[in-house]
């Protein structure tokens, strides 16, 4: 199955053309077309990851029998050359023999773990490629690069897309575009699965642009309302801010590689010291300026709240497993020029950990003050999206992707919850419209309440594991990424704090709302379980060795994390975290010190309320939230309307006054030329010298009609005197 991967996006891809062509005249309107072709991408991804498994396995017992023999050839030629010594040889060898006979020793050895490393290298990635075009002489190939990252993106795509396929067939029943949505659904998964399978930079820059169309068509799903059309408009064009640094990155790192898109070639010349530093550092910000806008990352992450206005299902998509952790994605898989670039390996500070780290705190802080109980989430999904970036800039590479793997799954849980309980009470207002609601939706209440746990990161669920060892990373790599650590720990605490609030508004205390709550149908209910058994399962898959046996320890790093030239993985720089039991204990008791805290203040009632009331600064900062930092009205106001208004009224005086007053003086000056040129020289010159020649010819006639009489003598005369002068000159001067 490894090497027929890439036929796994088509399914979904050919399902948006039959649903947007077929699925009106179809039973269920497309939805069964979209459901069945999710789910057979979803069975042959799985079919693919447990061919990778078998893949890797055969490596290492490759890799295994080439150490074994390397260890035998070795002990063998350590034995013949002590041979001689052991007969009783008299003389004993020279200096230079006995140098000699030491390398003799130990060379067999190296030379075993030189093989050892290359078969263990040899879980390399599968690749298909063609030409997609030809330009300049260079070809320009499309096609798949199928490696551990890939294999699970595959498998965590299309398990949450068919979920979000099945529970929207009750959450959006009976819209006025079902059709519709099922088809870009399906054009989603579909872009999403060929974008983590991409085999050059171009194929995946086009595919990250395919994801983003796909992604302005489900948030403006119902146009007609204002706010979803804006919406719609500001995810689109935030994101083509940070896409330009996309091209320029992929343009740079072409003409750095060689002339090149692969992915690998790119990643290996990186590596290999055959870019240089300053150059993988330019494109290295290039590319993280795509990131932060992709991924949500501070400070163009505005536009991924707003998204919320899409339906619930597109939102679970979204923030879950696909759009946003594009870029994460993205880093992960150009991890060579970013490692190089930013010195991850040596430093204690980068711009990529950097920006995660101040994405992990300020979206956190942001979700305090939401009533919109998506938005929380937004903002949530926003922080931890933080924590992923966080991560591969301080060298933990598996804990991030391994979080993103946990993280689909209790998030996409949440968002669906969200849905459940909107779909209840007709409002995503957990404040005003919701409240005391897990007596009505018991189902839902219990999903919500162990991915809120997850993603707290409370023992043993998923959250813990793969947060502890983003934490453990920033405290072990690099040259100590210790304020990395202090900001991870502190967004635990607020993430334990704002989730418990979402708990209390939501499912505790008296029902706010209008109406009578009921719980959800199976279509809803069913992935809500699913997912929240994942949520609780998901974790295990990469215990720590000093938690499980050697067969049971590290099997996400050990399955998914790529091996090879095109990863730094060979690097010296390059390690991995230990679980420390420490940080591990501090994380989870700042994680129940935040529910604590909560607790205290929404359920008992205790606390300084209206502090904000009592004290300016707390206003203060009550008002910086409120208004989301302040970013919206940069970008709104100052720098759109300042487009709108000023710069554009500026633009209109240069093109009234600068611009039309050249056109308009140039032509002044042709109407004034033209004048000038038509009295003096076409009048005065050119008709006067034609008019003069018609008058000197006119004149000339006239004297000649006057020797044309008609009288022959006159003829007679005129002809012997002109002989006469004729003669006379011949004869005086010849």
């Amino acid at each position: 199955m490894l090497d027929y991967a890439w036929i796994i996006p088509l399914f979904p891809a050919a399902s948006f053309l039959i649903i947007l062509f077929f699925g009106k005249r179809l039973p269920k309107k497309g939805a069964e077309v979209g459901i069945a072709a999710v789910g057979i991408a979803f069975a042959l991804a799985l079919v693919t990851n447990v061919s990778w498994f078998g893949h890797v396995n055969d490596a290492e017992h490759e890799a295994e029998s080439s150490e074994e023999h390397a260890a035998v050839v070795a002990e063998g030629e350590s034995a013949a050359a002590a041979a001689p010594a052991q007969e009783g040889e008299e003389e004993h060898a020279p200096a230079e023999g006995g140098a000699g006979e030491e390398e003799g020793e130990h060379a067999p050895a190296a030379e075993g773990e030189e093989h050892a490393e290359e078969a263990h290298a040899e879980v390399g990635p599968v690749t298909k490629e063609v030409t997609w075009f030809q330009n300049g002489g260079i070809d320009i190939s499309v096609g798949m690069l199928l490696d551990g990252p890939g294999v699970m993106m595959l498998f965590v795509v299309t398990l949450v897309s068919l979920l979000v396929h099945v529970y929207s067939t009750d959450y959006v029943g009976g819209d006025r575009r079902y059709t519709h949505f099922f088809a870009f659904l399906s054009l989603f998964t579909a872009s999403m699965l060929g974008l983590v399978i991409s085999s050059s930079t171009l194929q995946l820059l086009c595919m990250w642009e395919l994801v983003g169309v796909c992604s302005f068509t489900l948030i403006g799903h119902w146009w007609e309302e204002k706010p979803n059309s804006d919406a719609a408009l500001k995810a689109f064009l935030t994101n083509r801010v940070g896409d330009i640094g996309l091209i320029c990155g992929v343009i740079i790192l072409f003409w750095a590689a060689g002339g090149t898109f692969s992915i690998i070639d790119i990643n290996s010349a990186a590596i290999a010291g055959d870019i240089g530093q300053t150059t993988l550092m330019i494109a290295s910000l290039a590319l993280l300026a795509a990131v932060m806008s992709k991924s949500g990352q501070f400070i163009l992450h505005t536009w991924l709240p707003d998204a919320m206005a899409g339906p619930t299902p597109v939102s679970a998509l979204i923030h879950a497993a696909t759009m946003v952790v594009a870029g994460i994605f993205m880093v992960g898989r150009m991890y060579g020029v970013f490692f190089e670039g930013f010195d991850i390996g040596t430093s204690s500070i980068n711009p990529l950990a950097v920006v995660g780290g101040v994405t992990v705190v300020g979206g956190a802080a942001l979700a305090f003050v939401q009533n919109d109980i998506k938005k929380v989430l937004a903002y949530s999904t926003v922080s931890q999206l933080g924590y992923m970036a966080m991560a591969l800039g301080v060298g933990a590479w598996t804990a991030a992707f391994f979080h993103l793997f946990t993280h689909a799954f209790f998030k996409a849980c949440l968002f669906l919850g969200s849905g459940s309980v909107s779909h209840a009470v007709h409002s995503f207002d957990m404040k005003h419209d919701m409240g005391g609601l897990r007596k009505w939706m018991p189902h839902t209440y219990r999903t919500f309440l162990v991915s809120t746990a997850a993603l707290i990161g409370l023992f043993p669920l998923a959250g813990f594991w793969s947060k502890d060892e983003i934490l453990a990373g920033a405290s072990q790599l690099g040259d100590g990424y210790t304020t990395f650590l202090v900001l991870g720990v502190v967004g635990a605490f607020m993430t334990a704090a704002y989730m418990t609030r979402v708990i209390w508004f939501t499912f505790f205390g008296e029902f706010r709302g209008h109406g009578h709550p009921h719980e959800s149908g199976p279509l809803i209910v069913v992935p809500l379980y699913i997912l929240m058994g994942l949520a609780v399962v998901a974790g295990f898959a990469n215990i720590p060795e000093a938690l499980a046996p050697d067969s049971l320890a590290l099997r996400f790093e050990h399955y998914y994390e790529p091996i090879g030239a095109y990863f730094p993985s060979a690097l010296p720089t390059f390690d991995h975290p230990e679980f420390s039991l420490p940080i591990a204990l501090v994380a989870t008791l700042i994680g129940v010190v935040g529910i604590g805290l909560a607790y205290l203040w929404y359920w008992k009632d205790a606390g300084p309320h209206g502090i904000t009331e009592r004290s300016a600064p707390a206003r203060t900062g009550y008002r910086v939230l409120v208004n989301k930092y302040y970013f919206d009205t940069l970008y709104t106001d100052v720098i759109a309307a300042g487009t709108k208004g000023p710069v554009a009224r500026a633009a209109y005086w240069f093109n009234q006054n600068v611009l039309d007053g050249v056109v308009n003086g140039a032509g002044r000056l042709a109407t004034l030329v033209g004048r000038l040129t038509y009295r003096y020289v076409d009048q005065d010159v050119v008709d006067g010298t034609v008019l003069g020649s018609a008058a000197a010819a006119r004149r000339g006639g006239q004297a000649a009609r006057r020797l044309t009489s008609g009288k022959v003598q006159q003829y007679g005369a005129l002809l012997f005197g002109a002989v006469a002068v004729f003669a006379g000159a011949l004869i005086l001067f010849i």
